[in-house]
């Protein structure tokens, strides 16, 4: 490994800024969706249609990351990844404008934006974890839970610090914002070119690829890992969208109480797991938090006032919190030399749940004029997680009683 002057300390506090990286990709544009379709008339669908790119982009990366990143090099891949998501941020201060002026459609340079964006924010969430997996610390379990709510401060920093900004400079200057946040990615290209980088193959011996999709409890996590990102970004890609035109209060309002709300109890849910991993089952925390978020999203849709509504949204962060870091740590605990094949994987199932989860939300709701329509449609997912960690729970006992029954009766 090239030797480098800082320590693996420095290594994860660069994975931190690398999810605060992601939440700005994944959590600035919805801020901004009401004020695209004033300022450039984009219709509603479009802007589910930027929603479905970014994610749907993500995933894309994800899988073709399964065969390439060992080949790129983590490095590479992590400086690569801050480098197209600074410009996607950077881009869409000056790229709609540019756009318009050129082909007279703003809507195009937006896309070109997301693709970018898009492209890094893929990357970032495929080769974040392992790194952090990979570097030589104790209890991984809790350090990944402690990681991944690195997404949800830097999910509420987007919101607050937008939130002030727009107070002070006003909407119309939502472009200089744009490339503000742009800088944290910039930084962290620089970091990531000074930080030492283990590889999970240098930890343990990787299994093939095929030999993982061969594995019952491998689909399992995939379905899992697909239920936990769209029960996630259901409810935070169409919060802001939802407290303004679905519970009537003011934008600011909306957005404070709204995906700030989901992101602080997201990130303290994540926390509190990090704290308390080694005396509460991770299983038992799952379904619980599986039915918490149920009850969240019906609190959302029949809420008789606008504040339960709004509590709906926040319950709904708590009860998300762990579903993905946990799946994460329930995979590398049960599948042994996964490895960054099997991240990435992952990866692609959650991007697929990202991307899955707000285009259901949008489409209902377009079909039905109502976002409550498009929420309701989304409690399907937090049940089939339930279902999901029932069936591992299921499995898991099968294994342990065919490894009981072999060293009972030992081969001849």
């Amino acid at each position: 490994m090239e030797s480098r002057p800082l320590s693996y300390q420095h290594t994860i506090w660069a994975s931190y800024l690398g999810y605060v990286t992601q939440a700005i990709v994944n959590n600035l544009s919805p801020l901004l969706f009401l004020t695209f379709q004033s300022r450039y008339g984009i219709s509603l669908d479009k802007i589910t249609l930027l929603i479905t790119l970014n994610f749907g982009i993500q995933l894309t990366v994800d899988l073709a990351s399964a065969v390439l990143i060992d080949k790129i090099g983590y490095r590479r891949g992590v400086i690569a990844a801050h480098i197209s998501a600074a410009l996607g941020l950077a881009g869409m201060a000056v790229m709609p404008e540019l756009a318009e002026s050129l082909l007279g459609n703003a809507y195009a340079g937006l896309l070109v934006c997301v693709v970018l964006y898009a492209l890094g924010g893929g990357l970032i969430e495929v080769l974040i974890s392992p790194i952090v997996e990979a570097c030589p610390t104790e209890g991984k379990a809790a350090a990944m839970s402690l990681l991944h709510s690195f997404y949800c401060w830097g999910q509420m920093a987007v919101v607050l610090l937008s939130t002030a900004f727009f107070a002070v400079a006003g909407m119309e200057n939502w472009r200089i914002l744009c490339a503000m946040w742009a800088l944290v990615p910039a930084f962290n290209v620089l970091y990531f070119r000074m930080v030492p980088i283990r590889t999970l193959e240098e930890e343990h011996e990787t299994m093939p690829v095929l030999q993982l999709f061969r594995q019952k409890m491998f689909w399992v996590f995939f379905v899992l890992m697909l239920c936990a990102g769209a029960s996630e970004l259901a409810m935070s890609q169409w919060a802001s969208a939802f407290a303004e035109a679905g519970l009537h209060v003011d934008k600011a309002v909306g957005d404070l109480a709204g995906p700030c709300m989901f992101a602080a109890l997201m990130g303290t849910a994540r926390v509190l797991h990090a704290k308390l991993a080694d005396r509460i089952p991770l299983m038992r925390f799952m379904i619980f938090c599986g039915l918490l978020c149920i009850l969240s999203y019906l609190l959302a849709v029949y809420a008789p006032v606008p504040v339960i509504g709004l509590a709906g949204c926040g319950i709904c962060g708590f009860s998300v919190g762990v579903m993905w870091p946990g799946t994460f740590s329930l995979a590398t605990e049960t599948l042994k030399g996964g490895g960054t094949a099997m991240f990435a994987l992952l990866s692609l199932a959650g991007d697929m749940g990202c991307s899955l989860g707000p285009t259901v939300v949008g489409m209902a709701s377009v079909e039905s004029g109502d976002l409550k329509s498009g929420f309701m449609m989304a409690v399907l997912f937090p049940i089939l997680l339930c279902l999901g960690m029932l069936q591992w729970k299921r499995l898991k006992a099968e294994e342990e009683a065919q490894s009981s029954d072999h060293s009972v009766y030992p081969p001849v």
